[in-house]
Formats: structure tokens, sequence, C-alpha cells
């Protein structure tokens, strides 16, 4: 169980450093600002989730792991080779930025869910689903917010409703066991993503 937790949390931590410096590499950031946006995207909803667990200091400070390997994931992103393939074929940065995001979402939404089982008391169904939610789309939006772009997930594919379904179904499923509810849960974000992104689903927007 410990090492399924260590591998979902590492596919978190590398997808969504990854998304944070592509980003960073699209606003034509130094190598500082795209290390920063890299580990800041990776990091920023296990610490809002830890804080309100009390689990203080967060993670990220008590363990460095997830954060040089957020340093080093967003370093290999901005090395010339990579810059060039990504940043010279639109339709290959468009993809790969959702898949990470994808990936990224799926991961944390449930490893927050695992978090709350662990640390709270009586864990009722809405902090389940609250924090899943908040780890899964924390990162992006503080990313977006770095990058002085409007939050992914207000514009973009269902985002933060995928996360919701993700951690609800994992939260919902977790007396079958862990990792099956983990896995279940994971899933769940990545169909909705796809599905959301293949037939352009979005929430219904506010028009003048």
């Amino acid at each position: 169980m410990d090492t399924f937790i260590f591998v979902v949390n590492i596919i978190g931590t590398l997808a969504f450093a990854a998304s944070g410096a592509m980003i960073g590499l699209n606003k034509d950031m130094d190598i500082f600002g795209v290390c920063i946006l890299g580990l800041s995207t990776a990091t920023g909803g296990g610490v809002v989730r830890d804080l309100i667990l009390g689990l203080t200091p967060p993670m990220a400070f008590r363990d460095p792991t997830c954060a040089i390997l957020a340093l080093a994931t967003s370093a290999v992103f901005f090395s010339r080779r990579v810059r060039r393939r990504l940043m010279h074929n639109q339709r290959r940065y468009d993809l790969l930025l959702f898949w990470m995001d994808t990936l990224g979402l799926g991961a944390f939404s449930v490893i927050g869910v695992q978090l709350v089982f662990a640390h709270a008391s009586r864990p009722t169904f809405f902090l389940l689903v609250f924090v899943g939610t908040l780890t899964g789309v924390g990162g992006g939006v503080l990313r977006d917010l770095l990058a002085q772009e409007v939050p992914y997930i207000f514009v973009k594919h269902i985002y933060a409703c995928a996360s919701l379904a993700g951690a609800a179904l994992c939260a919902g499923l977790w007396r079958l066991g862990s990792v099956p509810a983990m896995l279940a849960g994971m899933a769940a974000v990545v169909l909705i993503r796809v599905l959301a992104a293949h037939y352009h689903w979005n929430l219904p927007k506010a028009k003048m």
C-alpha cells in the first residue's frame, strides 16, 4: 500500500511539474521562473491540503523528495532540446499539456482522499471530496495565478468537475479497498477529461 501511494504521488508530482514548466515556457520565463512554476504546481495543492488537515509543517517541507523531483523535471523541460521540440509544435505542446494536467489531476485527487482517511479521526464524505478536489486543482490554480492567467478550472474541459467526480468515487468505494478505490477514482478523472476534450464539453458560461 505504501509503495502504491508513493508511486501515485510521484506520478502526480512529475505530471504537474511538467505542466507548470510548460506554462512557464509558454510565458517566456527564465529558468528560475519555469522551475518555480513547476514546483508551485506540483506542491501547491498539497500544501493547502496539509494545512486544512492540520499537518504542519506541510509534507512538502518535511520530505523534500517531491520538491526536488519537481525542480529537476522543470529543469529538464527548460533544456534547449525539449524547448525546441515543444515550443515549435503547437499540437504537441497542447496534447502534452492536456495529458500532464489530466494525470496530475487524477493522481492528486485520490491522494487527497487517502490522506483524509489516514489523518482525520471522523472523515465525512464532504471533507473527503472537498480535500481531494482541492488537492487536485490547487496546484493548477496557483500556477495560473502566478502566470497571470484565468485559472484553467474556470474555463476548460470540466476540469474541477472531473476532480470532484474522481474524489467522490474514490471516497465512495473506499470500503472495497484503498487501492481499487484510488485506481477507480483516477480512471474516472482521466475518462471525464478525455470525453470532455473530445466532445468539447464545458459548463455554461455567462454571456452578455
